[in-house]
């Protein structure tokens, strides 16, 4: 089915065609249209042509009164406000019909349109460490990238997925030898083949990994043993390499597990970690050195910035290669870039990573700039997300002052979102209950994320989270089970149809505008990287919603058309809500 014209964009061109009219040199000025409280739009760019005409605004915008066309079509009414507003009505049947259109959509899309000539974008996100347990420090790239994906990939983008995991460097070097000189620990906790549960074979992982640090960090001579099995390993040591892939196969079993706990899809083909471009990481320094960009500095290649100096007031390098001839991260990251650019022929590069690697980035972007593979038919943007904080305002961290293990943090919403199920709960079998409670616990945890700004800090309160009032997933999931339970109790017969020849109530007319805009809050999401416009327009949908169900009886509404319209009104909100939930990596059960 053909997308659906918003009401918005319908008023915005009937305006700049009745601007056209007015004065011809106004062709392609901006009407300003937004919604309002004084009307259902507000038109206020007729105050910057005036200026820039030299005209009376309130005289201009009567004349380009006179050239809109009202009626019950599109615009039932249009009054000239204050210095020269426009406050614009729009008809019942145009809401009514507008929706209907929407509503015939088959296909689920709800009239949203896909992309004519979409780009291609290289989104990393969700990046674990091998050999190290996931926390609470990994939600957020996991949740918002997830989201992202799914609102590009809906408006017609071609997305490529990379998880750029650890799994390379100094520290692999160290746990191997580690454990080859302990081997007695890996046997007596996991088994010679780590051949265990992936959450099991994670902790214990992480535990050997942090003994083996301890040891790095107080043993000089162990430390030199260490970086020695680096070296064999970028080699490519046999029985170095064999114990590395363990590690990583093991890891990967954990983190899949994870992420099917986050009700997020994970591809083995888009892991594509820091160890899949070492091939390239000589050729990248070449390329870097010989164009001049990056120079010899005390033995290391280096790439000057003018405006990133230290403390000191020195300039801060990015170093792509260290004076002993090893690669730091620059290097592979910039060998990514080149294998985004050229190889995935993508024009956007968007990275969900931490803020505080914000002048990371700042320096690999800009290198990649001055060396001619970002420009201005391909970008790169770093998404940077804000910490996870504690109800005390601080980083979030257990009563220990460790850093909150994801699993835990996740198995505890379930837990508490369990109860809320179980106490609200009518005909629901203990297995319902369960899998209603995973869904709005995980629910609960995703949408306390996307609902905030990704560069904001958020408190991390599963209290709050979980509550049936407020700004949370569960009103929002309690909002579509209960429009679902009215639909199943029409009688047999009736069923939603739309009647645009009905006059509507001020709360119809409300949630059937704001149902309306899903399509240009999709668009202004995706294009934004903003999962959380979306969230406050599901959250202002519900809330809307709430209110026409207070004042406009459905199923004991005046007349058997009336009934029909308000059941397709109903309708039509559980289809936008279930829909913008899923573009946020959210379910919506049918019952709770």
């Amino acid at each position: 089915m053909a997308s659906v014209t918003s009401l918005s964009d319908s008023v915005q061109q009937q305006l700049a065609s009745a601007l056209s009219a007015t004065r011809p040199e106004a062709a392609g000025a901006d009407p300003l249209l937004r919604r309002s409280d004084r009307a259902d739009f507000q038109a206020n760019g007729i105050l910057a042509l005036a200026k820039k005409a030299k005209a009376n605004p309130r005289e201009l915008a009567a004349e380009v009164v006179a050239h809109i066309v009202t009626g019950d079509d599109l615009i039932q009414d249009v009054e000239v406000s204050g210095p020269g507003f426009l406050n614009i009505t729009i008809a019942d049947r145009a809401i009514t019909g507008n929706l209907a259109a929407r509503y015939a959509d088959d296909t689920g899309r709800l009239g949203v349109p896909s992309a004519d000539r979409p780009g291609t974008t290289v989104i990393d996100y969700a990046q674990p460490n091998v050999a190290k347990e996931m926390h609470v420090g990994h939600l957020r790239s996991a949740v918002i990238g997830d989201s992202v994906v799914r609102l590009l990939e809906f408006t017609g983008e071609n997305v490529v997925r990379r998880h750029h995991i650890g799994d390379w460097g100094t520290q692999f070097g160290m746990l191997i030898q580690y454990l080859d000189e302990h081997p007695h620990e890996l046997d007596h906790r996991t088994g010679e083949n780590l051949q265990v549960s992936g959450e099991e074979a994670m902790s214990n992982l992480d535990r050997l990994y942090k003994a083996a640090r301890r040891l790095f960090d107080s043993d000089e001579e162990f430390k030199t043993r260490a970086r020695r099995r680096v070296v064999d390993l970028q080699a490519g040591d046999p029985a170095t390499l064999a114990m590395w892939q363990k590690f990583v196969d093991e890891s990967k079993i954990y983190f899949f597990s994870v992420f099917e706990k986050l009700d997020m899809e994970i591809r083995d083909a888009d892991i594509v970690g820091e160890s899949g471009y070492n091939d390239m990481l000589a050729e990248t320094c070449r390329l870097l050195e010989e164009s001049g960009v990056a120079v010899r500095s005390e033995g290391a290649l280096c790439v000057f910035f003018d405006d990133v100096k230290g403390p000191d007031g020195n300039p801060v390098p990015l170093i792509v290669q260290k004076s002993d001839g090893g690669f730091g991260y620059a290097a592979t990251d910039l060998s990514a870039i080149r294998d985004r650019v050229f190889h995935l022929k993508a024009d956007t590069l968007l990275y969900v990573v931490d803020a505080r690697q914000a002048l990371h980035f700042r320096m690999v972007f800009e290198t990649a700039r001055r060396a001619g593979w970002l420009n201005d038919d391909v970008k790169a943007v770093q998404l940077a997300f804000g910490t996870v904080l504690g109800k005390d305002g601080k980083p979030f961290k257990t009563r220990e002052g460790e850093t909150v293990r994801l699993v835990d943090l996740l198995d505890e919403a379930i837990d508490r979102a369990s109860a809320v199920v179980r106490e609200k709960a009518q005909d629901l079998s203990e297995e319902e209950i369960a899998e209603r409670g995973t869904q709005v616990g995980i629910g609960a945890v995703k949408y306390a994320d996307l609902s905030t700004s990704a560069s904001r800090d958020y408190k991390f309160d599963l209290d709050q989270m979980v509550s049936l009032n407020g700004d949370t997933s569960v009103y929002l999931q309690y909002a579509y089970a209960r429009i679902n339970s009215i639909l199943r109790k029409a009688p047999e017969g009736v069923r939603p149809a739309a009647h645009p020849e009905l006059r509507l109530h001020e709360a119809e007319r409300a949630l059937g505008l704001h149902a309306d805009a899903f399509a240009e809050t999709v668009a202004e999401a995706a294009r934004e990287y903003a999962p959380h416009k979306l969230a406050a327009y599901l959250y202002q949908l519900a809330s809307l919603y709430t209110s026409f169900y207070d004042k406009c009886p459905v199923l004991k509404a005046e007349s058997p058309e009336q009934v029909a319209n308000r059941l397709f009104l109903c309708d039509v909100t559980a289809r936008t809500l279930h829909r913008g939930m899923a573009l946020l990596g959210i379910r919506t059960p049918e019952r709770l």
